[in-house]
C-alpha cells in the first residue's frame, strides 16, 4: 500500500533511509551519511511531498519530490527491492508531476540501470561538492500530448 508520509512516519522512515543508504553507496564513507541525517530529517523531508509504500503497517519504502520536480530520495529496503516497489513510487510521482528529474551515483550502477529502464536519461555529470564521487542528473519528461 502507498500512501502520503505522515509525520508519525519520521523515525522509520529514517531509519530506513540511513541502513538503505549505507548498503547503496559502499563507495562513501559511512561518516558522510551519518552526518547527513539531521539536514535530512530536519529540512529535506519536511520540504518535500513524500509518500510511502508500508506493508503490514511497516515501510518499506519511500519517495519523496522535492520543488514540484526533484526525486531527493528514493529508498526501498534492500530486502524488498526486485518487488516493483520502487517502481510503483516512480510510477506515481509521475501522475502528479510532468518532469522529474534526479541526482544519482555513477557508481551506483543498480540504481542507474532502475532509472534508466524507468525512462529517465542522462543530462549532466559532474563531481559532488562534497563526496567528489560522479553524480549524474537524470530527467523523466511526460510525452507531449497533440491538440
Amino acid at each position: 500500500m502507498i500512501r502520503r508520509y505522515q509525520e508519525q512516519d519520521l523515525d522509520a522512515l529514517m531509519a530506513l533511509w540511513l541502513t538503505t543508504t549505507i548498503h547503496a553507496h559502499p563507495f562513501i564513507e559511512q561518516s558522510y551519511w551519518l552526518e547527513s541525517e539531521p539536514l535530512v530529517r530536519n529540512v529535506y523531508i519536511p520540504d518535500a511531498t513524500t509518500w510511502v509504500s508500508c506493508e503490514n503497517d511497516k515501510i518499506i519504502g519511500f519517495i519523496s519530490v522535492m520543488e514540484q520536480q526533484f526525486i531527493g530520495a528514493l529508498f526501498v529496503d534492500f530486502n524488498q527491492q526486485g518487488k516493483g516497489i520502487g517502481k510503483a513510487l516512480i510510477e506515481l510521482a509521475k501522475t502528479h508531476y510532468p518532469r522529474l528529474l534526479l541526482e544519482v551515483y555513477r557508481e551506483n550502477t543498480h540504481a542507474l540501470q532502475f532509472y534508466l529502464a524507468m525512462g529517465f536519461h542522462i543530462v549532466s555529470e559532474q563531481p559532488h561538492p562534497e563526496t567528489k564521487q560522479i553524480t549524474l542528473i537524470m530527467q523523466w519528461q511526460a510525452p507531449l500530448i497533440a491538440a
